[in-house]
């Protein structure tokens, strides 16, 4: 079974994220790491593996420093890594994304191919359900579960009222929720594999795709205006003189909680 993963690099949850106001896009000078849901999917993506066989390819797009997160995949355990960068990409939008992402996935047959539901820095949730498109695949996302059994896959998607089961003929496409497993931490024999494995560099050439398809200038979506942060409001005090209890149920109840 050949399995692809997307992954992305995206600025760390824990530092300050601010929007570059001359671009209006996300600043990523700051530190950078693999989004969290993608190293998750990933670890999905190897337990599918060690299941049923295999390989593993992780695929990215971004600049020369996206490679990193395609290293941590592979010092996880995946195979190999496909790596999209080319300077006219900068600023793609979720359409040119999935056009990309389509054009290199698409003559290496694989099997299944997963993504996290969402990215933490564009939040489109969009992409997944654009490339199986692309790639005329069955989609099932938002998973929280998943399995491969006789050619086929499953697992339970979330929903607002709960869950609900789902099934597919491979091959197929599939995105994943953070409920879907708990990645592994590489260890240093992976570590030092990972130097080795190979990682395969695409540049908009090498995918048939016109730079006049991409890029920032040539999205489908631009950001005109960016709002910023409202200011924290104080919290609500309650001091103990004998009726905190009153004033909590109060707080509860004027809040709708309770």
């Amino acid at each position: 079974m050949k399995i692809a993963v997307l992954v992305k690099e995206v600025p760390d949850t824990w530092s300050d994220r601010r929007i570059d106001e001359s671009t209006k896009r996300v600043d990523r000078s700051s530190d950078v790491v693999i989004d969290e849901i993608n190293e998750k999917a990933v670890e999905a993506a190897l337990l599918v593996k060690e299941a049923n066989g295999g390989e593993v390819v992780v695929v990215t797009m971004g600049p020369s420093n996206a490679q990193d997160a395609v290293r941590k995949s592979l010092a996880m355990g995946a195979d190999s890594g496909i790596h999209i960068v080319d300077d006219a990409l900068g600023g793609s939008d979720a359409m040119q994304t999935s056009a990309a992402l389509a054009a290199a996935l698409a003559p290496r047959g694989f099997d299944l191919v997963i993504a996290g539901n969402e990215s933490t820095d564009g939040r489109t949730a969009a992409v997944p359900a654009m490339l199986a498109e692309r790639l005329a695949l069955a989609q099932l996302t938002f998973l929280r579960t998943l399995e491969v059994n006789d050619g086929t896959v499953s697992g339970e998607r979330m929903t607002e009222d709960g869950h609900v089961q789902v099934r597919a003929s491979l091959p197929a496409l599939v995105s994943v929720t953070e409920q879907i497993a708990e990645a592994r931490y590489p260890n240093f024999k992976g570590i030092l594999a990972a130097k080795k494995k190979p990682v395969e560099t695409l540049g908009l050439a090498d995918l048939g795709i016109d730079a006049g398809e991409a890029g920032g200038a040539n999205s489908w979506s631009v950001v005109e205006t960016v709002a910023p942060k409202p200011p924290r409001e104080g919290g609500t005090v309650i001091k103990d003189d004998g009726t905190a209890g009153q004033q909590l149920a109060d707080y509860l109840a004027s809040a709708k909680l309770i």
